[in-house]
């Protein structure tokens, strides 16, 4: 029987290696590449495949070691306010353009203007641009939140969401809402960042309720 569904094992690790080519982020990149590695230590235990045994106990530590240091490294994030018109802001919209488009297809740079925006930098590097319309009733209506493929690993959003409640409620939001969310995979980062979907006047949103830290 074992030898029967020992193939399979070298099927999913190839399969976990082309994954880990295909995807746009480096962590994701070294857990694909470590399940790839377990996949082939399984295999090349049953058929006795030493060199695939030795070379796959190498690759997955050296992943190992790496994944250990990017959950131990401590990042700087900072949170900088921006008008809309400024030529930076102009060319990392013009740059990222079809990438928006795939998460905010609705979204224009012209709109920017009289919004509330932010860029969210990590170590220095744009990681991140926002956008929203403030309501009187303290409702954030999200235009755009667009984060770069290589830092789609949740640590931004939590940057914005959770640390830096005390930011967002100095500008008088409550709520923060969205009034669609297009990209599936977009959708699945708002439910990880505690965002539910509510029915508003027939049509579904996805909606936070801001923390209020004390002293905000």
């Amino acid at each position: 029987m074992l030898q029967q569904i020992t193939p399979w094992f070298g099927y999913f690790a190839s399969l976990c290696l082309i994954i880990a080519l295909l995807v746009n982020n480096d962590l994701k990149f070294r857990w694909f590449n470590t399940c790839g590695n377990i996949f082939f230590i399984s295999y090349a235990i049953i058929l006795q495949a030493y060199p695939v045994l030795i070379t796959n106990v190498v690759l997955m530590c050296i992943n190992l070691v790496y994944l250990v240091k990017v959950y131990r490294k401590k990042e700087k994030f900072n949170l900088l306010e921006f008008k809309g018109d400024e030529k930076l802001a102009q060319h990392f919209l013009e740059f990222y353009q079809e990438d928006i488009r795939a998460y905010f297809p609705a979204f224009e740079a012209s709109a920017l203007p009289g919004k509330l925006n932010f860029v969210v930098t990590r170590n220095l590097v744009i990681a991140n641009m926002f956008s929203a319309q403030l309501l009187p009733n303290g409702d954030a209506q999200v235009l755009l939140n667009y984060t770069v493929p290589r830092y789609r690993d949740y640590k931004v959003g939590r940057f914005i969401f959770d640390k830096e409640n005390h930011y967002l409620a100095a500008k008088g939001v409550k709520r923060l809402v969205y009034t669609t969310a297009f990209n599936k995979q977009h959708k699945k980062f708002l439910l990880v960042m505690g965002f539910t979907e509510q029915s508003y006047a027939g049509q579904y949103q996805m909606v936070k309720l801001l923390q209020q830290t004390a002293g905000a």
